[in-house]
C-alpha cells in the first residue's frame, strides 16, 4: 500500500520498495536491504543514489562500512514541494515549446489522420476538435451530412454555436447534403450542393485545405 502511494508521487517501484524497507532499520547495509527486499545488490546501489538525490536517504559510516538511513517520512512533503516547483517551471516552458514543436511538425509535413467519432457526443467532439486545432484562416471545411437528422439531433443554438466558431476562424464550408424540406442556398461563407438520394449518415466528414488550393 505504501509503495503504491510513493510511486504515485514520483518514486520508481524499486525506490519505493527500498525506502519503505529502510524505514524499518535504524540504518542498514546494502546486504541487509538485499535480504529484506530480494532486490539484487548491484541494483540497490543506484537506487540508493537516486533516493539520496531526492533527499530521502542519507549515508553514514559505521566501523569503516557504509550504511544507509531513511530520512523521516516528513521529508516526503519537501520532495512533493520540489516536484510541484519543477512542474510549474515545466508548465511555463511548455508555452514556448509547443509553438516550436508545431513548427517542426509543419516542416516535416503533416500526415493525413483519419478518426472515427460515433453518436451525438462523437459529432460534438469531432467538431470541437476540428475548430480548436485548425489554425490557418482562409481554409475550407468539407462536410457531408443529412440536414434532416442534424435538425432532429441538434438544437438551433448548438448548430449556431459551431457555425459561429467556423466564421470566427474565417473558415468557409463546402457541403454535400440531403434534405427533405427543400434546398439550402449557398452563401459567401459556404457552398452547398444537395444530393438527391438519402445516402449519407449523420456523421460529418471534416477536412481543410487552404483557400484557392484543390
Amino acid at each position: 500500500m505504501f509503495e503504491k502511494y510513493l510511486q504515485q508521487i514520483g518514486l520508481s517501484e524499486k525506490e519505493a520498495e527500498i525506502y519503505v524497507a529502510l524505514l524499518q532499520y535504524d540504518n542498514a547495509s546494502v546486504t541487509d536491504l538485499a535480504k529484506k527486499t530480494r532486490v539484487n545488490r548491484t541494483t540497490i546501489y543506484p537506487v540508493l543514489e537516486t533516493l539520496a538525490k531526492k533527499g530521502l536517504v542519507s549515508e553514514i559510516q559505521i566501523d569503516t562500512k557504509t550504511h544507509f538511513q531513511a530520512e523521516p517520512p516528513e521529508r516526503l512533503e519537501t520532495f512533493i514541494e520540489r516536484q510541484k516547483v519543477v512542474l510549474d517551471e515545466n508548465s511555463k516552458r511548455l508555452k514556448d515549446i509547443i509553438p516550436q514543436l508545431k513548427s517542426i511538425q509543419r516542416e516535416s509535413g503533416q500526415k493525413p489522420v483519419v478518426k472515427y467519432f460515433e453518436g451525438r457526443e462523437g459529432i460534438i467532439s469531432s467538431v470541437e476538435e476540428f475548430y480548436s486545432t485548425t489554425e490557418k484562416q482562409g481554409e475550407f471545411a468539407y462536410l457531408i451530412y443529412p440536414k434532416d437528422l442534424i435538425e432532429e439531433i441538434f438544437s438551433k443554438e448548438e448548430t449556431g454555436k459551431y457555425r459561429g466558431q467556423r466564421l470566427t476562424k474565417k473558415i468557409k464550408s463546402k457541403v454535400l447534403y440531403t434534405y427533405s424540406k427543400g434546398d439550402l442556398s449557398s452563401t459567401e461563407d459556404g457552398e452547398r450542393k444537395k444530393l438527391t438520394a438519402n445516402c449519407i449518415s449523420v456523421h460529418s466528414i471534416l477536412t481543410t485545405t487552404p483557400e484557392g488550393q484543390k
